[in-house]
């Protein structure tokens, strides 16, 4: 199935410089007919390293990784996102809605769960004319249940440039990853798994 792609990008301020991308960047490299950029402060209420003047954990080991929910999380961060998404989807009368959540690697963040994505679904099904009209949106989550090689590997197939992107939890000013927090690991690990260069700049 071929899709109309418009794009919404979101970010707190510790991810800066994944959204420092200029939206014709994304037309022209995503193919999306428009892209929104949006800001979304969630400074205000803090509650996390993300949002707040909380320290990233650094050099934690897999099992501190996989133990409990970290400092990291955002609270409500993606039920906001995908609450923007749907209504500019509804607007646009898309049928579909797709964000990249992964439930496999060590974060275990909540909203990145099957169940959070099949109640927002429902929620959006409620809460919507197009629901109520019968014409329900699906949420779509293509990369929930993939490992972190996988979707590397995937990328690399569909000719992603991964030094395009970010994902360190507290990139430098030039776009440098810091390659200690959680998510450095993951990335570097997946890479590691998926038998490919890792192109990312490191502090």
């Amino acid at each position: 199935m071929r899709y109309r792609r418009h794009g919404v990008t979101i970010g707190p301020r510790r991810m800066q410089k994944e959204t420092d991308r200029p939206s014709d960047f994304q037309i022209a490299h995503f193919g999306a007919e428009r892209h929104m950029m949006t800001r979304i402060s969630l400074d205000a209420f803090g509650g996390s390293a993300l949002t707040a003047d909380i320290a990233v954990p650094k050099a934690r080991s897999a099992s501190e990784m996989s133990s409990g929910i970290p400092i990291t999380y955002v609270p409500a961060r993606n039920t906001i996102f995908l609450s923007f998404a749907l209504a500019w989807a509804e607007v646009l009368e898309s049928a579909d809605i797709f964000i990249g959540v992964n439930a496999l690697d060590y974060s275990g963040y909540p909203d990145c769960r099957p169940e959070f994505i099949a109640a927002f679904e429902a929620l959006a099904a409620r809460a919507t004319r197009a629901g109520v009209e019968g014409r329900p949106l699906r949420i779509q989550a293509p990369l929930i249940t993939w490992s972190k090689a996988a979707i590397i590997q995937a990328g690399a197939r569909l000719g992603v440039d991964y030094s395009l992107t970010v994902s360190c939890y507290q990139a430098d000013a030039a776009g440098r990853a810091c390659g200690k927090c959680d998510s450095c690991r993951i990335r570097r690990d997946g890479f590691l798994a998926a038998g490919l260069a890792d192109p990312t700049r490191y502090v």
